[in-house]
């Protein structure tokens, strides 16, 4: 039987045209110029578009949002449900439905996360102040705009700010809403861009207006006179601090600490917490807390519970017997969100570019944005007057001649000639003609005329009015100062954050607790690595695990109640104690003292001392000669301070730093090839950290201290010719047969 022929498999595979120029050809591209064109229109967009609001205080997401509840005549109408909202939003916002919902959440009544809400809201909307508590879907809650929000579209039918076309050129959106009063420090905002943020924090408004009024005036009113620090929403106690509110109001940059507020049960024996800061959450305070006792840090507290109903925010703590309630709570304060730091950042978009400004500089800013839009609104409103003058001017020319009106009409063949004829037979003009044309004949009487007519000399003073405000700047800022009055009459409220101006400024001294002291093994490396080993530990393990090229550069033999030194190259000293780090082995790389500690960015350790009496000396030895030798209880502190500035002096270069216990002597090299044995009782000892110490020894221009290290008279032929009966000295030129041994840090 023969064999079937069987043909070829045929490549049925797409062919890539051969005429498709450089196809699969991998082309290079300078990295430059790819973010250029695609990385820097999407960062422009998200700071100009998205995340950095503008002066009038909204987003571009929020100005949308209510505008359209504004055209939807949601001002003085019934609520609607929030699902028809989202939807005619989209006709501006082209996003998803749940991002225009969150947006809507924040802005309303309900969520409680404004202290001026700009949306009325009916249902469930959540709480800012709680984590999980979820907010129902849009079609089950009902909104409206809040009566505030008159003050923020008020003449905006007037060309008071410019309308742009929406995304689709189907219909108009103002750039800006032509707010009465500052908006953009009203309510907080916060909002993260492509390489900058905003972070505004809330102020009453009462103060606000009466602040603005006052620098209008006077441009140099101090304003923490009459806006004397933020006001949010969910209260909470504001700690003052003048000089850090001042930078805040000058600079747009700082912090402000707020503390939770509370009070205490007798009867009960409980602490309940009904106020806490913005930045944090009941639940997020809840696992803080619960944390603390599980790890047996927190012992006064028996039970914890969040009561939080609809009567608003509570969190109760019940306290075990004999504990004192405003003791635990500073302990409290310390160790959980119970107290935290509201980081201001007053980044504003004006004219479309991002600026960082301070109270002062965005009030000013908003007053010049408010002249404007008085300008244009009393501009529209003389206008429209003279247009209507215009018009009663001609139907005051009929008047002499009411007849001869008529006569014209009726003896006019064609209707188009009419105008013309009117225009002929009075002396008017076209409009004014065509005005007279379509006059109703039951108003072709005198009466109806001569009242019409009054209103000329009414036009004529309000023009002439108008015309001087257009020309008179003080009359303009008059006008704002005016309206500001009557917001705050109309809207202000009193303060929720209250403020302690007697508060304690130092640090909170952690209470003594229970350290077990037991010998410790205490490594220190040249990349700033600490473990923190057993002697059973360290006698059982291998090989230290260390960074490719580091080294260990301390080893001390101490207990894990010492107090731990760190000082760092510029010029600082971080304070801690052995028993903040957990026992280690030799088999990990330990502890990024830099990363653990919070150092400041480019900041590293360089020396660590470690102490339990801070007795003896710590001895500094610059590369510009000189010495200082200052006494160790200089850094000991009352409070349990995590940081000391100018530990020592930054006027040159450390080239060696020492924790000494008793006297002894040094060898010190220099650049220029010399070496001086320094008997540390030479120098004279400080209690200033940061003084510049004695010359020790003489350096010629451009010569510096090289290298330092113990003294070893047996590592030199002749020692004594090294030695010096005062400073300071020059030392003597090392000879080759002298080995020093070199000891770094």
């Amino acid at each position: 039987m023969a064999k079937k022929k069987t043909e070829p498999k045929r490549n049925t595979a797409p062919k890539i045209n051969a005429e498709i120029e450089n196809a699969g050809t991998v082309v290079e591209q300078v990295i430059v110029d790819t973010l250029e064109k695609n990385y820097m229109p999407y960062a422009m967009s998200v700071i100009v578009s998205r995340a950095i609001p503008e002066i009038d205080g909204f987003k571009p997401s929020h100005r949308k949002l209510l505008y359209t509840m504004y055209k939807m005549g949601l001002l003085t109408g019934n609520r609607t449900k929030s699902a028809n909202v989202v939807g005619q939003t989209m006709r501006l916002n082209p996003h998803g439905d749940m991002a225009i919902y969150e947006t809507l959440v924040r802005l309303s009544r309900g969520h409680e996360a404004l202290p001026y809400p700009l949306v009325d809201s009916k249902g469930n909307f959540g709480k800012a102040y709680s984590r999980d508590m979820a907010f129902a879907a849009s079609r089950y809650t009902e909104v409206k705009l809040d009566p505030i929000c008159a003050e923020l579209f008020r003449d905006i039918d007037k060309d008071t700010v410019d309308f742009v076309d929406n995304y689709d050129n189907t219909m108009k959106e103002p750039t800006l809403l032509p707010t009465t009063f500052p908006t953009v420090l009203t309510n907080n905002n916060v909002g993260i861009a492509v390489g900058m943020a905003s972070s505004v924090c809330s102020f009453n408004l009462s103060e606000l207006c009466r602040t603005t009024i006052a620098l209008m005036k006077d441009k140099d009113h101090d304003a923490l006179t009459t806006l004397l620090a933020p006001d949010f929403a969910g209260g909470g106690i504001i700690l003052y601090n003048r000089d850090e509110m001042d930078k805040i109001y000058r600079t747009g940059r700082g912090s402000v600490r707020v503390r939770a507020k509370y009070t205490y049960d007798k009867s009960n024996n409980c602490i309940e917490i009904t106020e806490i800061p913005p930045t944090t959450t009941v639940e997020a305070i809840i696992d803080k807390i619960v944390e603390l006792i599980k790890q047996s840090k927190l012992k006064d507290v028996s039970n914890l519970r969040d009561e939080t109903d609809i009567s608003g925010l509570k969190l109760t703590l019940d306290l075990k017997r004999g504990v004192d309630p405003d003791k635990l709570m500073q302990k409290l304060f310390h160790m959980t969100p119970l107290e935290d730091t509201y980081s201001c950042n007053f980044n504003i978009l004006i004219g479309g570019n991002p600026k960082v400004m301070g109270v002062y500089e965005l009030l000013e800013e908003w007053t010049a944005f408010r002249e404007e839009c008085i300008r244009r609104r009393v501009y529209y409103d003389l206008k429209k007057k003279k247009e209507k003058l215009h018009l009663l001017q001609g139907l005051a020319k009929i008047l002499l001649d009411i007849d001869k009106a008529i006569k014209i009409v009726r003896e006019t063949e064609e209707e188009a000639e009419v105008v013309p004829n009117l225009m002929i037979g009075f002396g008017i003009d076209e409009v004014q003609a065509e005005y007279v044309a379509e006059i109703k004949l039951r108003h072709l009487n005198r009466e109806y005329i001569l009242n019409r007519t009054k209103e000329i000399d009414e036009l004529k003073e309000a023009i002439a009015d108008m015309e001087d405000i257009l020309k008179n700047n003080k009359r303009v800022r008059t006008i704002i100062i005016d309206e500001l009055k009557e917001v705050e009459k109309k809207y202000s409220k009193p303060r929720k954050s209250l403020i302690n101006y007697d508060h304690d400024e130092q640090e909170y001294v952690k209470e003594e607790e229970e350290i077990p002291d037991y010998p410790v093994h205490l490594f220190f490396t040249r990349e700033g690595y600490f473990k923190k080993i057993t002697p059973q530990s360290l006698r059982m393990s291998g090989e230290h695990k260390l960074k490719d090229g580091d080294e260990i550069m301390m080893q001390v033999e101490s207990s894990n109640a010492a107090e731990l030194l760190f000082f760092t190259n510029k010029c600082q000293v971080y304070k801690t104690r052995a028993c903040d780090f957990d026992d280690t082995k030799t088999s990990v790389m330990g502890d990024y003292i830099a990363a653990k500690l919070e150092m400041e960015e480019g900041e590293v350790p360089v020396y660590m001392a470690v102490t339990k009496d801070y007795a003896g000396h710590m001895l500094f030895i610059f590369e510009n000669g000189k010495a200082a030798k200052v006494r160790m209880d200089s850094y000991s502190t009352k409070t349990r301070r995590k940081k000391l500035i100018n530990a020592y002096s930054n006027k040159s270069p450390a080239a060696y730093i020492r924790y000494m216990h008793d006297e002894g002597e040094l060898a010190v090299f220099t650049s220029a090839g010399r070496m001086l044995c320094l008997n540390t009782n030479m120098i004279s000892e400080k209690t200033a950290k940061d003084t510049q110490g004695v010359a020790a020894i003489s350096l010629k221009k451009n010569h510096r201290i090289e290298r330092v290290t113990d003294f070893a008279a047996e590592n030199f032929a002749d020692p004594h010719r090294y030695k010096t009966k005062s400073l300071p000295a020059t030392g003597a030129i090392l000879k080759s047969v002298d080995v020093g041994e070199q000891i770094s840090f």
